[in-house]
């Protein structure tokens, strides 16, 4: 059994089934600071462990200008284009 764990509101919460997995990480993930205090230092860790677990992956690096505005339309594209894998850090 998986548990999703989800930031929003708990009083309603919503049923959430995981995408299927294919059992192989291979392309390039994508890693988005989002520039909340300390989320570069959990990317920075985020990526030593994808280098060190999966090696044959391709990791970038991306940042949103604040964290208080939503992400750029220009930066998502970029992204969306660039990667096959998104990770958001949210740190504090």
């Amino acid at each position: 059994m998986t548990t999703i764990l989800d930031p929003t509101d708990e009083r309603k919460p919503v049923a959430r089934r995981i995408t299927p997995r294919t059992g192989a990480l291979i392309g390039t993930v994508g890693l988005l600071d989002i520039r909340k205090p300390r989320g570069n230092v959990l990317l920075d860790e985020l990526e030593r462990q994808l280098a060190t677990a999966v090696p044959g992956i391709t990791v970038k690096r991306y940042s949103k200008p604040t964290f208080t505005k939503p992400c750029p339309d220009d930066l998502r594209r970029e992204i969306a284009g660039e990667v096959d894998y998104v990770v958001e850090a949210l740190a504090d």
